[in-house]
């Protein structure tokens, strides 16, 4: 693959787009650009390591625009980034050797309750019980299982907060602002242990992401916290419905 090919642009097109979701939501940059880089023809391994790449990059440039927006809680910046980076340490030397088909449908099983909840608080029908009093284990959590290849960061810290009552706006730009130090964590202890390949397409997702960043932080200020919610919702209900028919499917054929 060539820098200046045709498919190097459709690269960018796809951290563009999958920038605009997960700055505006707070999730979904690594679900949004593997499902598509998957769907071009490029090898797993390739698209796991590309995205893993440029989320160092886009994630910083995703987190600086939200705080210039104004978007990001400190203190819960601070106690989320730093439980994050841990998790993600050690979930990149641990969590990667477990079996993943055990662990995976227990967190999707967690992650369509909490769209649940977000999906009813948006209607209106379920008061929040107030904020996370453990966010360093929320953040560590997280953390872990982001490491672990499922792109659990967003899903689980934001889906979590948000469920508990937390506004959308800085929720979801402080989130954004933590992961770029759980991903350049992760990134790092991969790079030293993996190596990285296939630079034309972490070339191609940081551009694209990265054009994206300030109008995703612009967007989430003006979008009404109600329609963040149910897209939210909406998004992280259909990812677990999935995930959770898929392995049901697989434990039944099996």
């Amino acid at each position: 693959m060539q820098l200046s090919g045709e498919l190097f642009y459709w690269f960018i097109l796809v951290g563009l787009g999958a920038q605009l979701v997960d700055g505006a939501l707070g999730m979904a940059f690594g679900l949004v650009s593997s499902a598509v880089l998957l769907s071009l023809g490029i090898p797993p391994a390739a698209v796991s390591a590309a995205v893993h790449s440029a989320e160092v990059f886009t994630t910083g440039a995703s987190g600086l625009s939200h705080l210039v927006a104004g978007n990001v809680d400190k203190p819960l910046f601070l106690r989320l980034a730093g439980f994050g980076a841990l998790g993600g340490i050690t979930g990149a030397w641990l969590l990667t050797r477990l079996p993943a088909d055990l662990i995976r449908p227990l967190i999707y099983l967690y992650l369509f309750a909490l769209a649940l909840l977000i999906l009813l608080r948006a209607a209106g029908k379920l008061m929040p019980k107030g904020q996370v009093r453990r966010v360093g284990l929320l953040g560590f959590a997280a953390g872990l299982l982001d490491a672990s290849g499922g792109g659990g960061w967003g899903p689980i810290a934001t889906s979590t907060l948000l469920a508990r009552g937390a506004t959308a706006r800085t929720t979801i730009g402080t989130v954004n602002a933590a992961e770029f130090v759980v991903t350049l964590a992760v990134s790092l202890t991969f790079l030293i242990t993996m190596g990285i390949a296939h630079l034309e397409v972490v070339a191609g997702l940081l551009i694209g992401g990265m054009l994206a960043a300030p109008l995703a932080a612009i967007l989430v200020k003006r979008i009404r916290e109600q329609w963040v919610l149910v897209t939210v919702g909406v998004l992280v209900l259909a990812i677990s419905s999935y995930n959770i028919i898929v392995a049901v499917l697989e434990r039944w054929a099996g």
